[in-house]
C-alpha cells in the first residue's frame, strides 16, 4: 500500500463543542505513524487520514477537513516548516490547528515551525499519553510544547516583547480585549469562556476576529503580541489608550 495507507473519510463540518476534534498524521515513517493514530483513535480522537508526504498530507487535508494536523519535520518532499506555511496558504481549506511531533528537539527547528504557524511542538520521545493529552489540548486552543521546548519560545516571545511595537496597531473591541487578556494568561478557550460567562465557541469567535484584525497566525503569536503590548500585565482597568 502507498505511505497514504489510511484512506481519507468524508469531510466533514469543523470540530463542533462536545464532539471530538478529527485528526491527520503526517509522518514518513508508517510504523510510528500507524502507532500514533492507533493510539489516538483508541483514546476517542479520530484519525481521519493519514500521509507520508508533504504533497500527500496538503491533498489528505483538503479532503477531510480536520481540526487537528499532527505533523513531522522530516518528510522526503519537504519540510514540515514548508507543509505548515502550505496548510496555512489558504489554499488547503485548512482552518484548523498543527501540532509538530519531530525527533529534533533542536532550538532553530521549534522555532522555525512556530513562526511558521505551528500550534505546538513535542519530541517523538514524549510517552503516547502525553501525545494524546497534546493533540485534546491542541485542540482547545492551548499551545502545547515539551518539557525544555517552552523556554526556547518563551524566550523568544521575551526578546520580541522587547522590541518596539509597530505602529498603526488595530483598534480592539472592549470584548476582544478582555479575551486577548485572558489568552495573555495561558487560559483555554473553556476557561477563559467560564471567567466571562460566556460559551467556549463564542471565546473563540472572539479569538479568531483578533487573529484577523491583527494579521496573525495562531495563538502563540498572538501571546507574543499580548506580551509585546503588555496585556499579559493589565488588570481589570481600562485598556490602554488607542484600544478604548
Amino acid at each position: 500500500m502507498s505511505p497514504d495507507d489510511r484512506p481519507p473519510r468524508p469531510a466533514a463540518r469543523g470540530h463542533a463543542a462536545g464532539q471530538p476534534p478529527r485528526v491527520v498524521v503526517v509522518d514518513d515513517h508508517p510504523l510510528w505513524r500507524d502507532a500514533l493514530a492507533r493510539d489516538l483513535d483508541q483514546a476517542g480522537l479520530p484519525v481521519v487520514g493519514t500521509a507520508g508526504s508533504v504533497a500527500q498530507a496538503l491533498r489528505v487535508v483538503a479532503a477531510t477537513r480536520p481540526d487537528i494536523v499532527v505533523l513531522d519535520l522530516s518528510l522526503p518532499d519537504g519540510s514540515g516548516v514548508e507543509a505548515i506555511r502550505a496548510l496555512h496558504g489558504g489554499d488547503s481549506g485548512f482552518t484548523g490547528s498543527v501540532l509538530v511531533v519531530s525527533a529534533s528537539g533542536e532550538q532553530a527547528d521549534v522555532l522555525a515551525a512556530v513562526k511558521s504557524g505551528a500550534s505546538g511542538y513535542l519530541v517523538k520521545s514524549a510517552r503516547p499519553e502525553e501525545l494524546v493529552d497534546a493533540v485534546r489540548r491542541t485542540a482547545d486552543g492551548i499551545p502545547v510544547f515539551g518539557a525544555g521546548l517552552a523556554a526556547l519560545v518563551l524566550g523568544d516571545m521575551s526578546r520580541a516583547a522587547r522590541r518596539p511595537a509597530e505602529p498603526g496597531r488595530p483598534s480592539l473591541t472592549a470584548r476582544e480585549i478582555e479575551v486577548l487578556r485572558l489568552v495573555a494568561k495561558g487560559l483555554s478557550a473553556k476557561d477563559a469562556a467560564a471567567r466571562l460567562g460566556v460559551s467556549p465557541r463564542t471565546v473563540q469567535n472572539h479569538v479568531h476576529n483578533v487573529l484577523g484584525k491583527l494579521r496573525l497566525r495562531n495563538r502563540v503569536e498572538l501571546a507574543r503580541f499580548a506580551v509585546r503590548a503588555g496585556y499579559d500585565e493589565i488588570g481589570d482597568g481600562p485598556p490602554p489608550a488607542g484600544q478604548r
